[in-house]
């Protein structure tokens, strides 16, 4: 080989050599992911489960996810939160169905950039970049209902929900005919607060249902749940919890409904890394299995797991049909 031969030999190996580690470094850039969280991210509740299902992902894909977090957003903020995550991330998630309106006006801005709204409602057009995750309240509120029903001494159960929104009051309605199912007399309490995170309107509609006989509580709140806590302490009577099973954590809950919100967070997320983000509207609840939807007794007796079973084989075959999202 001559030395002209051998120069250009050399330099071709050095512009492969720069080409692949270019390669790699684009290889290696971590998926970059911003995450709009409307409530706290230590609600206990749906705000919390969310924040534990993008936990879940950063700790299964480590370095090659990289996140931004905007949580306690109200509404005239959103759009700016939304934009802000949106120019610097490649994929979006608006926790909440609350964050839907926002996102589907702010995704038309930054076509480029993919959007998930975990709690997305059917119907609604969404642009070629937006997922919407619908959790079906509606179904395991129905299925916690008769979960009350079973728990109730008093024959009387309340629900409180925050914002007076088609899908909350649809899973009040649902938690109504599930208790319903079990014992046809029980006495239904249902109230809202307009508001997901006050407290002390929270605590008063428990208040209130409690003078009332009721002795087992449900909810779908965010910080609004501590008012229903200090209730029900307070009067000696019990909740079932939402989102996340932790029984044994707290003797005030008697159960728990697993509606998947941080589930959907971290499918969202391991569907972008896997490159198989899908756009438009997703059912999730019981069809997607225990750990999108299910029901968790704390002490439940063969018996009623059994019924409780049953009770969800019959929603997802459409023996008992719900109300949607």
């Amino acid at each position: 080989m001559s030395i002209a031969q051998f120069r250009t030999v050399a330099k071709a190996m050095t512009i492969a050599a720069a080409l692949t580690g270019m390669a790699n470094a684009v290889a290696a850039d971590p998926l970059r992911v911003g995450v709009l969280i409307p409530g706290s991210k230590s609600d206990k509740g749906w705000m919390e489960s969310g924040y534990d299902g993008l936990t879940a992902a950063q700790t299964e894909l480590g370095p090659k996810l990289k996140t931004q977090v905007i949580e306690n957003i109200n509404y005239a903020d959103m759009e700016q939160a939304l934009t802000n995550l949106a120019s610097k991330n490649q994929l979006v998630i608006g926790v909440g169905g609350q964050t839907q309106a926002a996102v589907l006006k702010i995704a038309k801005r930054f076509p480029k950039t993919k959007f998930a709204i975990v709690g997305g409602n059917k119907g609604q057009d969404m642009p070629p970049n937006v997922a919407g995750y619908d959790v079906k309240q509606a179904e395991i509120a129905y299925v916690a209902g008769a979960a009350a029903a079973m728990l109730s001494k008093n024959g009387a159960v309340s629900y409180v929900g925050g914002m007076e929104i088609p899908s909350i009051v649809n899973a009040g309605k649902e938690f109504g005919n599930g208790a319903r199912s079990i014992n046809p007399k029980i006495k239904y309490f249902e109230s809202y607060t307009g508001d997901f995170d006050n407290v002390s309107k929270a605590k008063e509609a428990t208040l209130a249902a409690i003078s009332q006989g009721a002795d087992v509580h449900y909810h779908i709140l965010n910080l609004g749940l501590r008012g229903m806590e200090q209730a029900a302490t307070e009067k000696h009577t019990h909740m079932i919890g939402s989102y996340t099973d932790r029984c044994g954590t707290d003797a005030l809950y008697v159960a728990y409904s697993i509606t998947g919100v941080g589930y959907q967070v971290q499918y969202a997320i391991d569907q972008m890394a896997a490159g198989t983000w899908q756009p438009g509207y997703k059912p999730f609840g019981l069809a997607m299995g225990p750990k999108a939807s299910g029901m968790a007794v704390c002490h439940a007796t063969p018996e009623m797991n059994a019924k409780i079973k049953q009770i969800e084989q019959d929603i997802e075959s459409g023996k008992i049909k719900v109300s949607e999202g």
